[in-house]
C-alpha cells in the first residue's frame, strides 16, 4: 500500500508539472558595442536560479524558462564590461540582447548579489555554490528565516521536518545535542554526517571520534545545508553524507544591528538570545551569546549552557577577503539515566539515577580566505582548529539495578586538540561549444584526544575528578592521535545546455595510533576477583584510500531536473571502537574499517512560490558494518559486543512535496498563503552476515516508514504552522530484539507527534509561541548502551514556549 501510494504521489506530481509547464524562452543576441560583431562563448548568467548558459558562434543564446514573470539576467566575458538586464516574460518568446563594451582599466570580478529563492523554507543547493560544486547530489537547504518552529531548543523535529528520510533521537529536550541519521544510519550525534559550521569541521574529531557534541543554536542560524551520501567525495569518507550549519551576518547596509530574544517555557526553561552586526567600511562581523537553563520534564534533568560566537570579516579589496571565527560553548547537564521497558510503561518522567553528569566545553576556532583570481576562478582557504573537553559521570551499571551507593561513578574525561586545513581552487573553462567547471581541492587534519577513565567520587554532585589511589584513572588512559591527508577534484562537463556529467575522485591517506594501557580484571562464579592487571597497548594502523563516483543531471526546463549519481564510501573505526571500559558492551578488538557506495536516481523541481518536490530512490551497500550483537561469553552468559556483523544493504525512496493551495487556485500573487507538505520515506534494509544470528535481519536504527505532513499559513506579519510526524518501530541491534532485562536493546514503537507553533511581528517586536508534543504522547526513540542511560531515554511530554524578540 505505502509503493501504491507513493507511486500516486510521483505520478500526481509529474502530471501537475507538465499540467504547469510552458514553452517560454528569453533569446538574444551579445555583441560587442564597438565593433557590433557578435561575443562568442559569452556566458549569460540566468540569477533568479544561478544557472550560465553560453553564446554560439553567433553571439546567441537561448534560454528555456517555466513559467511567466520578470528574470534578471547578466551577460559577462572576460575583456569586456559586464551587463545586466531585466526582461518580462509573458507568454511565448522575450528578446533581450547586449552590448559588451570594453574594460575601462583593471579588470574587475562580475558581482551579482540575488537572496536565496527559498519555497516555503526549503530549498536545493545551486550546481556550483562557492567553492564546491552540487551538480547532480542529493541536497536540500533549510532556510531557517522562512521556519515557524520552537528554535530555542533546537527542536530538531520542526527545524528537519522537510528534509527527506531522517531519523532524529529526541533524547535531549534541551537541544544541546543534535541526533540525526537516515537511510539506516545511526543517529547517535550525528556521527555519520560529517558535521561543519561554515565549512570547516566542529565533531570532536573528524576520524577517530565524528561525533558532535556541540550545536550550533537555530536563533543564529541562516541556514542548514544537506547533502546526501556522494558528498564523500569533496568532504571526506562517510556514508550519511555533510551537514553545514551556515551562521547569520550581519547586514550590509548598516553599521550595528541588535536582535534580543528572551524565551520562557515549560518545566523552567529560560533562554536569553542576544546578537549584534553590522558592517563598516572593508568591514562586517557578527556575534552572539545565549544563555539556557531549564530543569527538564524528568527529575535529575536539569541543565545549565552558554554559548558565544563572533565572526569579522575583512575585505580589502574585491578580490580578497579574511575571515576569523571563534565559537565558545559550554554546558552541564545532569542526566536521569535510563529505564527499563516496564518502568517506561509504569511511569516516563521517573528517574533511577541522580548522580550522573555530563560537561561539555568547546573552543572552536577559524580563519578563512577568499580570493578570486580571475571571474573564472576562486581560491577558498579554510584553516580550523579545536580545544575541547567531554566528561561524563554516573553510575554505568545495568539499569534493571539500582544505583550503588557504596560504589565510585565512573568518569571518563575526553580532551581534544585537533586542527586541520582544507584549501579548495575551483575554474570555469570553455570546452568545445560550452563550459565545464572544475573544482580541486586538499585536506590535511591532524587530530589529538587524550582520554581517561576511572572511578570518581561517590557523591551524587557535579564533581569531575579522579578518585582512585592513585589520583588519576585507573581503568584505562589512551593518547588517540589521528592524521588524515586527502585530495580531491571534480568536474561539471556540460554536453549539452540540459546535460552534463560530473565524474569525481578522491584519495585519502588515514592514520589511526592508540598509545597507553587499561585494566583488565577477571571475577569467578562468586563474584570475586581471580585477576586485576595493567595492560599497556600501542596499535597503529595506515591506510590508502582511493574513491570515485559520477553524477549525470538533465534539466528539460529552468524548474526541473532529472538527476542521478554514485559514489564510493569508506569509515574508519572510531577511537570507542578500540578500547573503552563499558559493563554493558565489550569491544572486539578485531575489528575492521567499513567501506561499501551509495547512489541516487531522482528527479526535483520548484516553480517558486507554488510547488515544490523532489522525488528520489537509493541504494547503499554498507560492507563490514559495525554494530553490537549479543554473544554467549565463556560462562554462558549473553554479553553485548561491537563487531563488524557483516554487509547490509540499504534500499529506499524518499518524496517531498509542497504546494500552496491558494496560489495555485488563484495566483502566485495572492497575499495569503496556505501550503500542505508531505514529506515520506520508506526504506528496506537487509544484513548478508556470516552470523546466522544476524544474517537476514533488519538492520538496527531503520524505520520502514518515516512520515512527516504539515500545514503553513502566513497573512502579512502572521505565521501559523501545524505538523504531524509518524516513524514506525525499529530495531536498535543486529540481533533484532524485541526486550531484554537491561533495556540497553530491545525494539522501539512507532510512535506519532504533532506541534503547533505561531508568530505575529510588530514592528521591531515579534511574539512567537507554541506547544511541543501537542496531544501528550508517551514515547522514546532511543536506547542507550551508556551515557546518557543505560536504557530506554524518554522523550519530553506536551510542552509550551513563548518567545519576545526586539530587533534594533
Amino acid at each position: 500500500m505505502m509503493l501504491r501510494f507513493t507511486l500516486t504521489l510521483l505520478f500526481i506530481l509529474c502530471s501537475l508539472h507538465l499540467a504547469l509547464a510552458q514553452s517560454l524562452y528569453i533569446t538574444g543576441k551579445i555583441t560587442h558595442a564597438n565593433t557590433t560583431k557578435p561575443v562568442q562563448k559569452a556566458e549569460v548568467l540566468l540569477v533568479n536560479s544561478g544557472t550560465v548558459y553560453t553564446s554560439d558562434a553567433s553571439g546567441n543564446y537561448s534560454i528555456e524558462v517555466s513559467r511567466p514573470g520578470t528574470y534578471t539576467l547578466t551577460a559577462y566575458t572576460e575583456g569586456l564590461s559586464s551587463v545586466t538586464k531585466q526582461v518580462t516574460v509573458e507568454n511565448g518568446t522575450a528578446v533581450l540582447s547586449f552590448e559588451l563594451k570594453p574594460m575601462e582599466g583593471q579588470l574587475r570580478e562580475v558581482n551579482v548579489t540575488s537572496k536565496r529563492e527559498a519555497t516555503f523554507g526549503i530549498t536545493r543547493l545551486n550546481s556550483v555554490e562557492g567553492t564546491a560544486i552540487y551538480e547532480a547530489k542529493k541536497s536540500e537547504v533549510v532556510v531557517l528565516s522562512d521556519i515557524t518552529a520552537n528554535k530555542a531548543v533546537n527542536n530538531s523535529r520542526q527545524v528537519f521536518a522537510k528534509v527527506a528520510g531522517l531519523n532524529i533521537w529526541e533524547s535531549d529536550g534541551a537541544g544541546l545535542q543534535l541526533g540525526i541519521g537516515g537511510r539506516g544510519l545511526s543517529p547517535n550525534r550525528t556521527s555519520n554526517f560529517n558535521t561543519r559550521q561554515n565549512g570547516y569541521d566542529i565533531s570532536a574529531d573528524a576520524l577517530g571520534y565524528p561525533e558532535s557534541y556541540y550545536t550550533p543554536p537555530t536563533e543564529a542560524l541562516d541556514r542548514i545545508e544537506v547533502v546526501r551520501g556522494a558528498a564523500s567525495l569533496q568532504y571526506g569518507t562517510q556514508f550519511g553524507g555533510m551537514l553545514n550549519f551556515v551562521m547569520k551576518e550581519g547586514p550590509e547596509d548598516k553599521p550595528f544591528e541588535l536582535t534580543t530574544r528572551q524565551t520562557t517555557g515549560s518545566w523552567g526553561l529560560f533562554n536569553s538570545f542576544n546578537s549584534v552586526g553590522g558592517s563598516k567600511g572593508k568591514f562586517h562581523y557578527y556575534g552572539f551569546y545565549q544563555y539556557k537553563r531549564g530543569d527538564g520534564w524528568r527529575e535529575n534533568s536539569g541543565f545549565d549552557a552558554h554559548t558565544a560566537f563572533s565572526s569579522i570579516h575583512y575585505k580589502p579589496n574585491q578580490k580578497l577577503e579574511i575571515g576569523f571565527d571563534y565559537t565558545f560553548m559550554d554546558y552541564l547537564a545532569q542526566q536521569p539515566g535510563g529505564l527499563t521497558d516496564s518502568e517506561f510503561e509504569q511511569d516516563a518522567r521517573q528517574s533511577k539515577r541522580d548522580r550522573n553528569w555530563f560537561k561539555v566545553k568547546w573552543n572552536l576556532m577559524a580563519l578563512t580566505l577568499d580570493y578570486r583570481l580571475s571571474e573564472r576562478t576562486k581560491l577558498n582557504v579554510r584553516n580550523f582548529g579545536l580545544l575541547a573537553q567531554r566528561d561524563a559521570l554516573g553510575f554505568m551499571g545495568k539499569i534493571n539495578r539500582p544505583d550503588d551507593l557504596t560504589m565510585p561513578r565512573t568518569l571518563l574525561q575526553d580532551k581534544f586538540r585537533n586542527i586541520g586545513n582544507e584549501t579548495r581552487l575551483i575554474h570555469r573553462y570553455d570546452l568545445g561549444n560550452s563550459f565545464s567547471t572544475l573544482l580541486v581541492g586538499t585536506r590535511y587534519y591532524r587530530g589529538f584526544t587524550d582520554q581517561k577513565q576511572g572511578d570518581g567520587s561517590l557523591a551524587a554532585d557535579a564533581d569531575f575528578r579522579f578518585y582512585s589511589d592513585n589520583g588519576g584513572p585507573n581503568t584505562s588512559s589512551y593518547d588517540y592521535l589521528s592524521r588524515n591527508i586527502a585530495v580531491f577534484a571534480e568536474n561539471i562537463f556540460n554536453i549539452t545546455p540540459k546535460l552534463s556529467i560530473t565524474p569525481g575522485v578522491r584519495y585519502e591517506w588515514i592514520n589511526t595510533n592508540a598509545d597507553g594501557s587499561y585494566r583488565h580484571v577477571e571475577r569467578n562464579n562468586a563474584g570475586t576477583i581471580i585477576y586485576d592487571q595493567i595492560i599497556p597497548e600501542d596499535r597503529s594502523s595506515s591506510r590508502n584510500i582511493f574513491l570515485m563516483g559520477l553524477g549525470m543531471s538533465y534539466k528539460p526546463g529552468e524548474q526541473m531536473e532529472v538527476y542521478g549519481n554514485f559514489s564510493q564510501n569508506y569509515r574508519a573505526i572510531n577511537f570507542n571502537d578500540m578500547r573503552i571500559i563499558n559493563p554493558n558492551q565489550v569491544v572486539d578488538q578485531d575489528m575492521q574499517d567499513e567501506s561499501g557506495y551509495s547512489s541516487d536516481l531522482g528527479f526535483r523541481g520548484n516553480i517558486s512560490g507554488v510547488l515544490n518536490y523532489d522525488a528520489s530512490l537509493f541504494h547503499i551497500a554498507y560492507k563490514d558494518r559495525i554494530t553490537t550483537i549479543g554473544r554467549a561469553n565463556e560462562n554462558n552468559v549473553i554479553e553485548r559486543i561491537r563487531t563488524n556483523a557483516g554487509d547490509s544493504y540499504h534500499n529506499g525512496i524518499e518524496t517531498f512535496a509542497e504546494a500552496d493551495l491558494l496560489k495555485l487556485y488563484y495566483g502566485a500573487d495572492h497575499p495569503t498563503s496556505l501550503s500542505a507538505f508531505s514529506n515520506i520515506t520508506y526504506v528496506h534494509t537487509i544484513y548478508n552476515s556470516p552470523l546466522s544470528t544476524v544474517d537476514g535481519n533488519v538492520v538496527e536504527m531503520a524505520p520502514s516508514l518515516i512520515a512527516k505532513a504539515g500545514l503553513s499559513f502566513k497573512r502579512n506579519n502572521f505565521k501559523l504552522a501545524y505538523q504531524y510526524a509518524y516513524t514506525s518501530s525499529q530495531y536498535t541491534d543486529a540481533d533484532n530484539s524485541i526486550e531484554e532485562p537491561t533495556a540497553v536493546v530491545g525494539k522501539i514503537p512507532a510512535y506519532w507527534v504533532m506541534d503547533l507553533s505561531g508568530s505575529y511581528t510588530y514592528k521591531r517586536f515579534t511574539l512567537e509561541s507554541g506547544i511541543n508534543n501537542l496531544t501528550d504522547n508517551r514515547y522514546f526513540t532511543r536506547r542507550a548502551t551508556g551515557y546518557p542511560g543505560p536504557g530506554i531515554i524518554p522523550s519530553d511530554a506536551r510542552n509550551y514556549y513563548v518567545t519576545l524578540q526586539f530587533k534594533l
